[in-house]
């Protein structure tokens, strides 16, 4: 197969689109090279790229990726990512046989920067900034009055060994980055795989998602803050193997609020001898945490796993959240089933709990996540639904 090295822009005069999936079934691949800021709309076709460097879609450009590509990153390129400015768009519509991956070469987590969005819905920062700056190195703002922004669509996507430490060496980038992203996007069918920081995590905005893994990931399986407010989110499983902090890390940047993420069908599990990204003694290995005013509605919970001496299912880190969230009602959680020993809730310290009538309810029938094994989420013949 002859192998073509290009650049993004020429990219749109080297290859065609597959147009149906007989076509894909029958194609060769083909190879080449990511590089550079993408300026105009391109179609990338069906293939195996390596990613060098960080690839940026410029606002005003649409790119779309052909289902059962794979790009590969590599650590000895420095920074390796993939980001969406605002204005531009992702498209990724891969399929349950055909997913879309992303991985790096030399399968270590934590080698290359993964997917980052960035938008113009609303964030509440720290202060009640409506801005900020970006945490990932890049220093991009982020924040705006667009709740419904759209950055494209992300279908059948798996992310693999990302969560790099860049520029000062202690900012981070996630397997999926979204920075006031907003609900005309569309996240679905994705996984992150075996990445050094978090596997999801939240910046402000608006958008939902259904149907995540997040999978070994070496921070939060999910993490959300500056007031991220998705209403529509289902079907969440993580599990936390070798190493890993909170199933779900949730706060609000100290702004007393109404936000209300909704998410339901929740999976959290931990393996046996899991320790934290900090080492055994810290104190980051509850199934849930919420601190910083985090708040929200969540149902049909299985959690299992979360057996470290201390640890809880539902940790209150603070005074605040406890007074002006949980007690004012603005935590729910229903329907939660407990597979171990673990204990339902508590406060951090001597910090007192108790939720109101309603508000934190038990169910022996609770089934967590309900999600289709598939290609999408398997890696090297075993499937990540465990």
């Amino acid at each position: 197969m002859k192998k073509l090295l290009f650049s993004l822009s020429i990219l749109a005069s080297l290859f065609t689109s597959c147009s149906t999936e007989d076509d894909e079934a029958t194609l060769q691949p083909v190879e080449g090279e990511l590089t550079g800021s993408i300026t105009t709309n391109r179609t990338i076709a069906y293939g195996n790229y390596t990613l060098n460097g960080i690839v940026t879609i410029e606002s005003g450009v649409t790119v779309t990726f052909d289902a059962g590509s794979t790009i590969t990153a590599s650590a000895t390129n420095g920074v390796d990512a993939i980001v969406v400015k605002n204005g531009g768009k992702l498209i990724m519509n891969g399929t349950a046989s055909q997913p879309i991956v992303l991985t790096e070469s030399s399968a270590t987590p934590g080698s290359w920067g993964g997917i980052i969005m960035y938008g113009d819905a609303p964030i509440n920062g720290a202060g009640g900034v409506t801005t900020k700056t970006s945490e990932d190195g890049l220093n991009l703002s982020y924040g705006g009055t667009n709740p419904s922004h759209n950055g494209g669509t992300l279908r059948y996507v798996r992310v693999e060994y990302a969560g790099k430490k860049i520029t000062d060496g202690t900012s981070e980038m996630n397997g999926f980055s979204f920075y006031s992203v907003g609900s005309g996007t569309i996240l679905e069918n994705l996984v992150s795989y075996k990445g050094a920081d978090d596997g999801y995590e939240f910046y402000g905005g608006t958008v939902s998602a259904s149907n995540l893994i997040s999978y070994g990931n070496y921070d939060d399986s999910f993490d959300w803050q500056d007031g991220w407010k998705g209403q529509n989110n289902s079907n969440w499983y993580a599990y936390q193997t070798t190493t890993g902090n909170f199933g779900m890390e949730i706060e609000a940047s100290n702004n007393n609020n109404a936000f209300w993420p909704v998410i339901a069908n929740i999976t959290l599990k931990r393996a046996v001898g899991t320790v934290t990204e900090g080492g055994s003694s810290a104190a980051e290995y509850d199934a849930i945490q919420f601190k910083k005013q985090g708040n929200g509605d969540f149902t049909n919970i299985l959690i299992s796993g979360y057996t470290t001496a201390g640890a809880t299912a539902v940790r209150i880190q603070d005074g605040a959240t406890n007074t002006d969230q949980v007690n004012a009602n603005k935590i729910k959680l229903t329907a939660v089933k407990i597979n171990d020993g673990t204990s339902q809730f508590a406060g951090a310290g001597v910090l007192s709990v108790t939720f109101p009538t309603g508000q934190y309810t038990t169910s022996s029938s609770a089934t967590g996540a309900t999600l289709t094994t598939g290609v999408w989420c398997t890696v090297n013949g075993t499937s990540l639904l465990l």
